[in-house]
């Protein structure tokens, strides 16, 4: 009963993720620079701007939304695998040691 009352709950804040992920996305100054500065070298000449700059953003978004889709799907699978609290200490315990790894090798390199 209890999975049965999670999942109603998730599915009824499925809207409301959107919408943040959404207003994120859109308050997010990166998203406007990267659509100035690198949409326009496709844009040839003689070409209406708005129209086809339109369309290579509808295009980016239209492929990216694929991409996301394609990688959720791929690693849902990996969801209950990745709940295990084995597996869960194993992988921050060789996380935690990597970049333990790059501290002192980062403290330790000379410059000369």
């Amino acid at each position: 009963m209890r999975g049965g009352r999670c999942q109603q709950r998730q599915r009824r804040f499925l809207p409301g993720w959107f919408w943040r992920g959404f207003l994120t996305n859109m308050l997010n100054p990166k998203v406007g620079v990267f659509y100035v500065s690198f949409l326009p070298q496709f844009i040839p000449a003689g070409v209406p701007v708005v129209p086809f700059s339109l369309a290579l953003a509808a295009i980016h978004a239209t492929m990216g939304l694929a991409w996301f889709a394609a990688l959720t799907a791929a690693t849902r699978p990996l969801g209950r695998l990745l709940v295990r609290p084995g597996l869960v200490r194993a992988i921050d315990g060789a996380t935690g040691a990597a970049l333990v790894a790059f501290g002192v090798t980062l403290a330790l390199d000379r410059k000369g």
